[in-house]
């Protein structure tokens, strides 16, 4: 992502990170400091910053690969963050989610969240039993169906698995605006636990129907998407950050601010940005603590973004 390296390099952010070298090691944040939120359907609370793995997680499993993911995974955890969004979809994203998950007693410290994206009952239970062994676990946090792929059929069979105990908590998900009304529709007949869909500045239609739907009926919400593939980057290029959201926000970049934004709707419970780059992940947890942005500061981001 060559716009935000730039970004990084020319904010207030990079002093910021520098001083939680390497990364974010163990206790660079201070006790509490990082945001949580309830699961509705637990209140279990979960930190509002998580991590992605589309594209970002599809290496070969040697240490070369394995390296800068393992930082990206330890700076999370340092952070006092714990949510890893995953997908057998996502090529060999699973298998290195689990390899380091495994390393240093990590997996109790972890929310692994998964997909399941196959049509028929068995072809869902033969991917959920790969998911399992791929990830080196007996238990997994989150399994969502994969953008409403046979989603009746899926959620019954996830139903199970959580009686079952194997499975903590269900859902469903989907990436387009052209979705959310598909979405409202599995939500409004089918009980979950979670929804994932994208949300960002640019991308705004979830404020429409499905954030005041899922406040009102109490299912967690993960927002995919939060910088739409980079795109936001590139409409602010060339400009500084405002002074405001530094004095105002406690921002010190412009993925913070994007951050801000998403996670200052009160119906978003976390929003899991992805990443291979450890500098990344420290700058997005950022956005995870200080000030959040009320009505009128989120109406002057939005206009930055124009």
């Amino acid at each position: 992502m060559p716009s935000r390296r730039r970004f990084l390099q020319h904010s207030a952010s990079l002093a910021a990170l520098t001083a939680l070298t390497p990364w974010l090691p163990a206790g660079a944040f201070a006790a509490g400091s990082l945001l949580q939120r309830q699961i509705p359907s637990s209140g279990e609370l979960l930190p509002v910053i998580g991590l992605g793995t589309s594209r970002t997680h599809d290496v070969a499993l040697n240490e070369a690969a394995l390296a800068p993911l393992r930082e990206v995974l330890r700076t999370l955890v340092n952070g006092g963050a714990s949510l890893i969004d995953t997908a057998p979809s996502y090529g060999r994203a699973e298998a290195v989610c689990g390899a380091l998950a495994a390393e240093d007693e990590l997996r109790s410290k972890l929310f692994l969240a998964t997909k399941v994206s196959s049509s028929g009952r068995a072809a869902g239970e033969r991917q959920l039993a790969e998911s399992f062994a791929a990830l080196k676990t007996d238990i997994l946090d989150l399994v969502q169906v994969h953008n409403l792929q046979d989603t009746a059929t899926q959620l019954g069979l996830l139903r199970e698995l959580k009686q079952q105990g194997r499975v903590r908590y269900i859902g469903i998900t989907h990436y387009l605006d052209s979705a959310h009304e598909r979405l409202l529709e599995v939500l409004r007949r089918e009980p979950v636990d979670f929804v994932q869909f994208n949300y960002s500045i640019g991308e705004r239609n979830a404020e429409r129907e499905l954030l005041p739907y899922c406040a009102d009926k109490g299912i967690a919400t993960l927002i995919n998407r939060p910088f739409q593939r980079a795109a936001l980057f590139d409409r602010v290029r060339g400009q500084a950050l405002p002074d405001w959201a530094a004095v105002e926000l406690d921002a010190s970049s412009w993925a913070q601010l994007m951050l801000k934004y998403i996670l200052a709707h009160p119906a978003v419970t976390a929003v899991i940005p992805a990443t291979s780059n450890p500098r990344y992940m420290a700058d997005n947890l950022l956005a995870g603590q200080g000030r959040l942005p009320d009505a009128a500061q989120r109406k002057r981001i939005a206009e930055l973004f124009a």
